[in-house]
């Protein structure tokens, strides 16, 4: 058997090494004009196809661990996968996810949006009847008011004049998101800004920059939410900042918004809840504000925060917010695989990596690392807390022998790594550690990382489409470890509903604390929320006002949203 082995091998590096092959058969077709020949030797033919299969999968990682375009195009195109884990868990065939989705869309114009259950495992966050019946309702508005439908034309009048008329009907009102920050961003905040539209009665319609389109399907039946490209304020878009005269912290400086009549507000407000707002800006989560607010038809929102939680805070949203989320922890969850469905391109990458990478894995442990400001050039004090938290939570074991393993037993189990960062750096590292080497369990270790950018490119499509089927990776996995304070991670985190342990890295280096820490919640984070409060304008401590909002583990000042029995 060993020399049968020895000279499959052989075959292999022959074929391999071969400058000139002839063209492969096209979907096991047999060329005109060529007969089959037969097999003389069928075991040793099989023999020889499972070791260059094997071959092919491994040396794409390992002959060049870092490719310029990563390791996405696997050996293989397969159109569904399914975990490992099937065998021990009972598929799931609710391909609405429990009324979550709707219905009527043509199943092949998005594979993945009714392909969710074979994606994730069993659900452990379930949506609310109530919710499920208001989303059926919002569809229902979106519709009726959504781009080039009568209601929405009637509405566009009101951006012809300066003011918002009174007299003329506005039974349609909006909110409009820009994207502002990288995918990670975006995906919080369209979140973010559907759920503000959802509790103010207001249409959400989206800035076609950013190429959504792109990486993610339409979520609402029949009328696009896709702001049309010739709405009659669309170039104003790129002057609106934090001092822009439409800004709502400007009017509010410049007039007593809250007194103004129906006929003398404006038809549009810019509202920027970008990370660097002013305090005029974050009156925007004051109760009293909303009221005024509500008689503007068309709202336009920048930001770059997950604001979700300070909406929680605002006492007239609280009783609907409890009745669409009962479970706290799960708000991001729920919207987030309601919303976003990765585009086919978006999936097939997906489908591939993980088919080809972790399917076959016993188990499946995503590494999502990113670093900020001067900590991007310390790699080895970054490898040193990835390693701590690996050990100190037994996410990984340690090794045993150095000595080359020389054969692996049936017995032994599979553990897949997956790696996302935007270097390479860590990844190589951790696949040479492990490589061959005997583990304290016996267990096989193979690292993979999908692609490395070097840096962020937020606005190249193929980097931004790579980027979300790395993130839909990460939430596949059993364990996740993320980088703080990294939105990348926090989508992944929320959308697999997975509870990850966070590396700590602190302020000094010198610092001495534990290298990571399992968050409380599966939320993401709002890394800036307001100071001050609305009535008395002195500061308020936002984490201590109800127990479902409390403050982040790697954002001392940012809140989020516990269950309620929860404590940090």
């Amino acid at each position: 058997m060993m020399k049968d082995l020895l000279n499959a091998m052989s075959k292999c590096e022959k074929d391999d090494s071969s400058q000139t092959k002839p063209e492969e058969p096209q979907n096991g077709q047999i060329p005109k004009g060529e007969k089959p020949k037969p097999l003389r030797n069928l075991t040793k033919a099989m023999l020889i196809f499972l070791v260059c299969s094997a071959g092919s999968v491994l040396f794409s990682v390992l002959k060049d661990p870092s490719p310029k375009n990563g390791i996405w195009v696997a050996p293989y195109d397969f159109k569904l996968f399914k975990r490992k884990d099937e065998q021990r868990q009972p598929p799931m065939t609710d391909k609405l996810l429990g009324g979550l989705l709707p219905q009527g869309f043509d199943e092949n114009s998005c594979l993945s949006r009714y392909q969710e259950a074979l994606y994730h495992k069993q659900p452990t966050k379930h949506p609310s009847s109530y919710l499920i019946s208001r989303l059926r309702r919002y569809e229902v508005l979106h519709k009726k008011c959504g781009p080039y439908t009568e209601s929405y034309k009637r509405t566009l009048e009101s951006l012809k004049s300066a003011q918002h008329n009174g007299t003329l009907a506005t039974e349609c009102n909006y909110v409009v998101w820009i994207a502002l920050g990288g995918i990670g961003n975006r995906m919080l905040t369209l979140a973010s800004v559907f759920l503000y539209a959802f509790l103010t009665n207001r249409v959400l319609l989206v800035h076609p920059g950013g190429y959504i389109s792109d990486l993610f399907c339409e979520p609402f039946p029949e009328v696009s939410w896709l702001l049309p490209p010739d709405f009659p304020i669309i170039d104003k878009f790129k002057t609106f900042y934090q001092r822009s005269p439409y800004s709502y912290g400007n009017i509010l400086r410049q007039n007593n918004f809250r007194n103004s009549t129906e006929y003398s507000l404006p038809a549009f407000v810019y509202l920027h809840l970008a990370h660097d707002y002013a305090n005029r800006d974050k009156l925007f989560f004051c109760d009293e504000e909303q009221t005024p607010l509500q008689k503007v038809p068309w709202l336009i929102i920048k930001t770059n925060n997950y604001f979700i939680p300070s909406l929680f805070l605002i006492e007239s949203f609280e009783e609907e917010l409890h009745n669409l989320f009962p479970d706290k922890e799960a708000v991001f969850h729920l919207l987030g695989r309601y919303l976003f469905h990765p585009t086919d391109v978006v999936r097939e990458l997906i489908a591939r990596f993980y088919e080809a990478y972790l399917s076959r894995a016993d188990e499946v442990t995503g590494i999502q690392i990113r670093t900020f400001g001067k900590y991007s050039g310390l790699y080895d004090y970054v490898m040193d807390l990835v390693l701590g938290c690996l050990r100190k939570e037994v996410l990984l074991p340690e090794i045993i022998d150095k000595k080359p393993i020389m054969y692996r037993s049936k017995q032994l189990k599979t553990k897949a790594v997956i790696i996302t960062s935007l270097s390479s750096r860590y990844s190589e590292a951790l696949r040479v550690m492990y490589h061959g080497h005997q583990t304290a369990t016996g267990d096989i270790i193979e690292v993979y990382q999908p692609s490395h950018e070097e840096y962020q490119q937020s606005g190249n499509k193929m980097h931004n489409i790579k980027a979300l089927a790395e993130i839909y990776l990460l939430s596949l996995s059993d364990n996740l470890v993320t980088s703080a304070g990294s939105t990348f991670g926090y989508v992944a985190q929320s959308l697999g509903g997975l509870k990850p342990w966070i590396l700590m890295i602190p302020t000094n280096q010198t610092a001495l604390g534990p290298p990571c820490q399992q968050a409380v919640s599966m939320e993401p984070c709002f890394h800036a929320p307001p100071a001050y409060g609305c009535g008395n304008k002195k500061k308020v401590d936002a984490g201590q006002i109800v127990p479902h909002v409390q403050h982040c583990e790697d954002r001392n000042l940012g809140l989020k949203l516990v269950e309620k029995d929860k404590n940090l």
